[in-house]
């Protein structure tokens, strides 16, 4: 049936009918309704394919006469060249023979040529005419004329261009030799008669009957169009119908009969919390058919891992599908789409940081927000729109969240925000402008009024020659400061799924230390920061506690690893505080200690654990417990109710060993290596933010800044020509390209840096029955 519909929409849309779309949603078919189904598409099948046929037939027949009727038009110029009664082959007869050949002819008259005519595509001619020549040693005479009007061909509907053509030759060889040559090249040939009279009246005949096939054609297309505009009113509900009614048979098909023979048995996956719902719809089913068995639904217990199911709503979609893109949650571990609600956009917008290009974005998102509705029912066929369109909510929340940090970076297109008043006062005179053309910020001087501006950087940063050097710092600190905060996050999530599976080995021999080894190195390393910017300042009135004395925070913590103590001037303090040296080394000692703790203690209490109970370590248990990173032995083996079986094999238990330590060795050095490689990994956020404000200023001074630089007239025309290209440019290079960039690190910032903390990815979808998402599918690709 889906088959037959199909045919006819191939139909329609080579008629260019469009088909009425009501946005209605039939129900399935009832079998009986079905029955009809099936006959009205059967009856409308046979109908078209027989007026096609005879459609083509008909087009066919027409095409010959047309082709016949240009062969008599164009052969009655050729034999009208000749004038005075002659016969119409005579000068062909001397173009063949020469004249000493007419010299010898014989007394009852001169020898007369043969001729056929036909039509040939306009293409094939060249190579026509070569072969002719070469086969037929020059023999023969050919006349071509071109048919100006391009002829329908009937098997396809394409329009082709012919050509007519008339070839005299000599003797019945020569003639079989041509008709074969023709039939090589597909040449269609007509009977042509030699006399005037004869051509004249054949050429009556085929404009009658040129005028007949006319009126039967327009009379087969009037009903085959009447045909078809009827089958477009309904095809799209119909396709509902069928596509509904051959999903349920599909799925029916999955059933098992039991052993009475007259009940269907069927096992799926079903939200638990949907279990009522589906309650009600099997009674609503079986109210509706009049049946007097009741469903029974039953829970059963299953070996296989269920499916993933995340309720989503059009907000938290988009989000659900960056996390999927990574893997799907295996089953019941924690989802981080909730967070990356919050955490992508923010962290898009660290990079992003620019309260004017953050307006065009949430502008843009808002647009699409506001306008979902009508934009969804338009159902782009356009890929890249769709990913805009589906990423909405998204590129809102990107947008918003990029205004704020715009806002509190007081960047606006390079340009900064004086709303609250600067709180430094630049006293510079003539002499000094005049010595120190650039202007220096130093708080340690009385330019500075000793008070913060209250949101956000001072707008007097945004034109001060050191402002690089300052931005720098403070950016490069803020980065590592959020993603030590989002990996300890990312460890504690670990901590959620170790409870809820009671995996209480992977909690002391992984959790534990894994939080241990990240505070006591990196997290130290985020409170150096708070401390050295809390108590080293140029207000203190003290040297030591000045910025001259300030220790840099990267040599501190090198020195801290590697054990060596810390240099300074002979007026400052080498430590921040008293005791920093030892503390420092107790705190790295500890980490050194997690090393092992989380190399050797799980493997170790495993082995432990499987020797009291005399289960080999290549049992069922143990690779369900190996099988995954949140496997636990521990939870297996206090499910273990089986009778101890024989030792194993001693090589066989050493490989199995071996393994295991293995694996875990894997894991180890994983998180201790990308405990600080990914540390580093957040300094992009600094460099894609230090990039994406050093554009901008670029763009800003070398194009648009050329603008406002006349005055009058010509600089109202040199700001417009100046603000379109400065406009294009900011468009598609800082938002586009630079926000593509920025949604791609940031993507793998959660991905890796982030996820790889506690997240496996090693589930699959729940895929529900679904209407909807069945006629999705088939409206987007439908088979063929």
């Amino acid at each position: 049936m889906e088959r037959k519909l199909r045919y006819l929409e191939k139909e329609i849309k080579k008629d260019g009918i469009p088909m009425l779309d009501t946005g209605e949603n039939p129900e399935a078919p009832q079998p009986r309704e079905m029955i009809d189904l099936e006959a009205t598409f059967e009856k409308l099948e046979n109908e078209l394919r027989e007026v096609n046929q005879n459609a083509e037939a008909l087009k066919r027949n027409f095409l010959e006469l047309t082709e016949l009727k240009h062969i008599l038009r164009k052969t009655q110029v050729f034999f009208d060249e000749h004038e005075g009664g002659l016969n119409p082959t005579e000068s062909m007869t001397r173009a063949l023979i020469s004249d000493d050949s007419v010299a010898r002819q014989t007394p009852s008259g001169p020898v007369q040529l043969g001729f056929v005519a036909g039509v040939i595509l306009r293409e094939r001619i060249p190579a026509f005419e070569r072969m002719l020549w070469r086969a037929c040693r020059g023999n023969v005479f050919l006349r071509q004329a071109e048919i100006e009007s391009p002829l329908e061909d009937p098997s396809n509907g394409d329009n082709v261009f012919k050509s007519v053509f008339i070839i005299f030759f000599q003797g019945d060889q020569l003639k079989t030799r041509v008709k074969k040559i023709c039939e090589g090249f597909r040449a269609t040939l007509y009977p042509c008669p030699e006399a005037p009279a004869d051509r004249r009246e054949m050429a009556m005949g085929v404009m009658t009957r040129l005028e007949d096939l006319n009126t039967v054609l327009g009379q087969t297309q009037d009903h085959r169009h009447r045909v078809l505009v009827a089958a477009a009113k309904n095809i799209k509900n119909w396709f509902v119908k069928v596509r509904k009614i051959k999903a349920i048979y599909h799925t029916l098909n999955l059933f098992n009969l039991d052993v009475t023979q007259k009940c269907l048995i069927a096992e799926c996956w079903v939200p638990v919390l949907d279990l009522e719902t589906i309650q009600l719809a099997l009674r609503r089913g079986t109210e509706r058919s009049g049946s007097s068995v009741p469903p029974i639904l039953n829970r059963m217990e299953s070996f296989e891992d269920p499916p993933t199911y995340n309720r989503t709503n059009k907000f938290t979609h988009g989000f659900q599908v960056l996390i999927d893109s990574y893997g799907v949650a295996t089953y019941r571990e924690v989802n981080p789409a909730p967070y990356t609600i919050i955490t992508f956009p923010f962290l898009f917008a660290v990079m992003f940081g620019d309260l004017g290009h953050g307006m065009i974005m949430a502008m843009f998102g808002a647009w699409m927000v506001l306008r979902e509705k009508p934009l969804a029912a338009k159902k782009s066929d356009s890929e890249i729109w769709n990913i805009f369109f589906g990423g909405r909510y998204i590129i809102l929340l990107m947008g918003m969240f990029s205004m704020y940090t715009g806002f509190v970076y007081n960047d606006t297109f390079s340009k900064s925000l004086n709303v609250f008043g600067s709180y430094w006062s630049v006293n510079y005179n003539a002499s000094t402008v005049m010595s120190n053309k650039d202007l220096q910020l130093n708080p340690s001087t009385t330019d500075y009024q000793q008070y913060p501006y209250p949101i956000g950087l001072d707008p007097v940063w945004q034109v001060a020659e050191n402002k690089i050097i300052f931005m720098n710092a403070y950016k490069m600190k803020i980065s590592i400061i959020i993603g030590v905060f989002q990996m300890l996050f990312g460890v504690c999530l670990s901590l959620w799924n170790f409870i809820y599976f009671q995996r209480r080995i992977s909690i002391y021999c992984e959790f534990i230390p894994q939080i241990i080894f990240l505070c006591f190195l990196f997290l130290y390393m985020v409170i150096l920061m708070f401390v050295k910017w809390t108590n080293y300042g140029p207000s203190t009135g003290d040297v030591k506690t000045g910025p001259y004395c300030a220790p840099s925070i990267l040599i501190t913590f090198i020195n801290m690893v590697l054990f060596k103590t810390n240099s300074a001037p002979a007026v400052c303090d080498a430590y921040m505080y008293s005791g920093q040296q030892a503390f420092q080394m107790l705190l790295v000692v500890v980490a050194l200690i997690c090393i092992p703790w989380m190399l050797f203690a799980k493997p170790a209490l495993i082995l432990r654990n499987k020797r009291k109970m005399h289960v080999p370590l290549n049992s069922n248990h143990h690779n369900h417990a190996m099988g995954s990173e949140n496997g636990d032995a521990e939870a297996a083996l206090s499910q273990a109710q089986v009778p101890p079986p024989l030792p194993p094999h001693k090589e066989e238990e050493e490989h199995d060993v071996g393994e295991l330590f293995i694996h875990q060795g894997i894991h180890t050095i994983e998180y201790v290596l990308g405990s600080v490689s990914h540390t580093a990994s957040y300094l992009r956020l600094w460099a894609l933010s230090l990039a994406h404000a050093q554009l901008s200023e670029v763009l800003w001074n070398m194009v648009l800044r050329n603008g406002l630089m006349f005055e009058g007239w010509v600089g109202g025309i040199a700001l417009y020509i100046t603000f379109a290209i400065w406009a294009t440019l900011t468009i598609a290079i800082l938002v586009l390209m630079e926000g593509l960039s920025a949604f791609l690190h940031c993507l793998r910032l959660h991905w890796v840096e982030f996820q790889s903390k506690f997240y496996q990815g090693m589930g699959y979808h729940f895929q529900p029955f679904s209407f909807e998402a069945i006629l999705d599918s088939a409206a987007q690709g439908p088979e063929e």
